[in-house]
Order: structure tokens, then C-alpha cells, then sequence
């Protein structure tokens, strides 16, 4: 009983629907058993009725009461449903009893009207009656035939409320479901939103008195974004402000360096212009991040991924070559996506940007696209020391970096990364690029199908140096 009125309090429309249902079945039952009771007494009524019919027929036509010995009514009828017409008093011990067709043994003291009695252990409705001659007659009937009689028709009555009230309880049960369908809707619609989606939900059709709610989580919707808007702005000022001292900062060290110095000068120099050079990246980063968690507009036209290869690897082929990385795009499959151009390239920046960072010189980073029933299927290796599994969670998180990586970065390429999968509908997937060696990092982002078409193209004219 407490697991159920916990249930009850927990749930509005398991409370509604508990309470409807209950308060219909209270309400049938007691019209259900009124029903039966007026059917009952009507039934009792209509067979009186028919008592006194009999009598008065008997009166007007001057019949007299059939005798004894033919009393008995045709072969192989019902004794309970015989009507028994008799003379008050001839029911005497002479008389043949009732079981063998005779009259009943009724008292001549009985007054006009109807009366209940018991004769010979079976209850009878009796009706004495005077007829025009001054005659007394008793017309009779078994109670018990009677009383079936009147059950049956007041079941009969009753039998509608028996069988539509399981449907009306099915009924308001998918009434009351019904009505809490657009709640349910609403709420599946914000818990499936990207975080990006701050929007306003679609109120008009919802009831007036839910509308205030959605109405107050748009307020709130509202208040996030602004808040959000105003965090993104002030990382991109802030990111840009930094980015003057800084470059000021990289030209007196260039200038510096033409400078005659020592060797321990020349060396705290170079770690000077690398810490330089790190927080110029990390601004880059920063502002990528900020666009990355903006509000894009939708993107108008496919692009192709092959295309976005190319442009990358044109930007960080120098990158490569200088750690004698072997770089290229495997396969001749190209895909279109639905996704905007530059967070394509933001995205596959930061993947390739991390794969030729994280593998030692003379490893390998292999490129490839293909096209899976339902996704678009893009595809980073490297040969670098991997991510182990209970890592691979945290390293989306902005500036977490794996430790003991000794890579210089900020920490946040992967975060751009799963910033932007999430807000196209891209899922990533972490492995290992050798599962013997449990070494490699091989990244796989899967785009919706609806939002990727194939197509055929040439061989990639992305040429990996030898």
C-alpha cells in the first residue's frame, strides 16, 4: 500500500488515472446495484400484476377454479412456473397436495390482498381475492420461480454496466495519457537538444495550463544563451587582446635572438620563443573553441571530405616533413557531408594536428573515408603511443591532456573536436590502431546518413611523401 501511494505522489497522471478509475467504479458499482434492486423489485411487480390478472379474469368470465383431479396441467410442464387457481379453503388434508397437481392448504382466514407464505416447507405469493358472486378464490405462485424470474431480468439490466465499464476505464486511461502526450513530447524534445539548442520550444500547442511552463523554460532558455553568448565573448576578446602583447612579445624575441649572447642566453631564449609560440596556440585554440561552441548557421551545400583532406593536409604538410611523418589519404572513396565547411576543416585540423604531434618521427598518420549503411565514416591512424581505454572519456574534456605525453598543446584539439561532432549529430569512436601492440590512436567519426550522400571520384590528390 506505501509502494503504491508512493507511486501516487510521484506520478500526476498515474494519480489522475488512479483516482478516475476509482471514482467510476464507485459510481458504477453503486448504480450497478440500485439498477439491480429497482430491476428486481419492478420484475416482483410485474408478476403481482400478473397474480391479479388471473384473478380478474377468473371474476369476469365467471370461471370456476379447476378441480383437483385435473389440476395437474399438461405432461412434462414446469411445476414451478404453474399458476395454482383455487377456492379459499379447499386445501384441506382431503384434497391431493400441490406435488400431485392438487391445491395448496391455505388458511380461509386470510384477508384480500398479497401475502408471502409458507405451505409445505416452499414459500408461495398469494393472491386472495373476492370475485362478484361472493366467491373467495387464492391465486398462487412458487416464490422461487419468481424470485429467479426477477433475477435474471435484473441481471439482464445490469449485464450493460458489467461490460462497459472495463472499456470506460480503458477509455479515460488513454484519455488521461493523451492529455499528458504533449508534456512527454516537450520533454523529449529538450532532452534530445544539443547543447548549442537553446531555441525556444514550440508552445502553441500545448494546453493553456502547461503553456506557462514552457513559456518560463524559454525565459530560461533565453537567460542561458545569453549568459553563454556573453562566456564566448569574453574568451574571444579576451583571446584577442592576448594575441597583440603576444605577438609583440614574439618579435623582441626574434630581434633578441640576432643579438650576440652566450649559449645559456641562446638556450633560455629558445625555451622563451617555445613558450611564446605555446600561448599564441593556445589562443588559436581558444578562438577555435569559442567559434566551435557558437551558434552556426545552417550549412547550405555538401561538402566534400576528400576536399577537406586536401586543404588540411596543404596546412600541415610542412608539420610533417619536419618530423619525417609519412602522411596521406588511403582509397579513392570520397563522401559529401552536410556539415559546414569550416567546422569540417576545424575538426579534421585538430585530428590530423594531434595525430602528427603524438607520433614519434618517421610514424605514420593514414587518412581514409568511406560510407557505412547509415553514416558517413571518417577515419584518422596514427602509429603514436595511443590512448589507453580509461583515458579516452576525460581527453574530450578541455585542456586535459594524457599524462606523460611530453607533447607540447593546450589540451583542448579534442575538445573542438567532440564540440563540433555534437552539434552536427557526428558520433566518435576511440581504438587503438594495432590491437596486438595495444599502441596507435585510430579515430573514427561517423556522420548521420542524412546528413552524408556518396559519391565517385578520381584517385585523392593528396600525394603521401616518401
Amino acid at each position: 500500500m506505501d509502494g503504491l501511494q508512493k507511486r501516487l505522489n510521484e506520478s500526476v497522471q498515474l494519480k489522475l488515472s488512479f483516482t478516475l478509475s476509482l471514482a467510476i467504479l464507485v459510481v458504477a458499482a453503486a448504480a450497478g446495484i440500485f439498477s439491480f434492486l429497482s430491476a428486481f423489485d419492478e420484475a416482483h411487480e410485474l408478476q403481482d400484476d400478473v397474480l391479479r390478472q388471473v384473478a380478474q379474469l377468473m371474476d369476469r368470465q365467471r370461471l370456476p377454479p379447476a378441480a383437483p383431479a385435473n389440476a395437474a396441467g399438461p405432461e412434462g410442464g414446469d411445476d414451478a412456473s404453474r399458476v395454482i387457481v383455487q377456492r379459499l379453503g379447499d386445501g384441506g388434508p382431503a384434497l391431493p397436495g400441490k406435488e400431485a397437481g392438487g391445491t395448496l392448504a391455505l388458511p380461509a382466514t386470510l384477508v384480500d390482498g398479497l401475502h408471502t407464505l409458507e405451505v409445505g416447507g416452499e414459500a408461495f405469493r398469494v393472491l386472495v381475492r373476492t370475485t362478484a358472486a361472493g366467491e373467495r378464490i387464492a391465486v398462487a405462485q412458487e416464490s422461487d420461480f419468481r424470485n429467479e424470474i426477477a433475477r435474471d431480468g435484473a441481471l439482464r439490466t445490469v449485464l450493460p454496466f458489467l461490460l462497459l465499464v472495463p472499456v470506460l476505464l480503458l477509455i479515460v486511461a488513454n484519455l488521461v495519457r493523451g492529455m499528458f502526450r504533449p508534456i512527454a513530447a516537450l520533454s523529449k524534445e529538450i532532452d534530445q537538444r544539443a547543447e548549442q539548442a537553446l531555441h525556444p520550444v514550440q508552445d502553441r500547442h500545448l494546453p493553456i495550463e502547461v503553456r506557462p511552463f514552457a513559456i518560463a523554460i524559454n525565459r530560461l532558455l533565453a537567460r542561458v544563451g545569453q549568459s553563454m553568448a556573453s562566456q564566448r565573448r569574453f574568451v574571444a576578446d579576451a583571446a584577442h587582446e592576448l594575441r597583440s602583447p603576444l605577438t609583440a612579445l614574439s618579435l623582441q624575441a626574434e630581434r633578441l635572438a640576432e643579438a650576440e649572447m652566450s649559449s645559456q642566453a641562446r638556450e633560455r631564449l629558445m625555451l622563451l620563443r617555445q613558450g611564446i609560440e605555446r600561448g599564441r596556440g593556445l589562443l588559436d585554440q581558444l578562438l577555435a573553441l569559442a567559434k566551435a561552441q557558437s551558434a552556426p548557421d545552417s550549412p547550405t551545400s555538401p561538402v566534400s571530405v576528400q576536399g577537406i583532406y586536401r586543404r588540411v593536409l596543404e596546412d600541415l604538410m610542412p608539420l610533417a616533413e619536419a618530423r619525417r611523418i609519412d602522411i596521406g589519404v588511403e582509397g579513392n572513396q570520397d563522401a559529401r557531408v552536410w556539415v559546414r565547411e569550416v567546422d569540417m576543416i576545424a575538426l579534421t585540423r585538430n585530428l590530423v594536428d594531434n595525430a602528427i604531434r603524438y607520433t614519434p618521427e618517421g610514424g605514420r598518420v593514414d587518412l581514409s573515408v568511406g560510407v557505412a549503411p547509415n553514416h558517413a565514416v571518417l577515419c584518422v591512424r596514427d602509429t603514436g603511443p595511443g590512448i589507453p581505454a580509461a583515458e579516452r572519456e576525460r581527453v574530450f574534456d578541455a585542456f586535459y591532456r594524457t599524462p606523460g605525453s611530453g607533447q607540447m598543446g593546450s589540451g583542448l584539439g579534442l575538445s573542438i573536436v567532440k564540440t563540433i561532432a555534437d552539434r552536427t549529430g557526428a558520433e566518435i569512436r576511440l581504438d587503438f590502431s594495432d590491437q596486438a601492440t595495444q599502441t596507435g590512436l585510430s579515430v573514427t567519426v561517423l556522420i548521420p546518413m542524412e546528413a552524408a550522400g556518396r559519391i565517385d571520384t578520381g584517385r585523392t590528390d593528396a600525394a603521401r611523401p616518401r
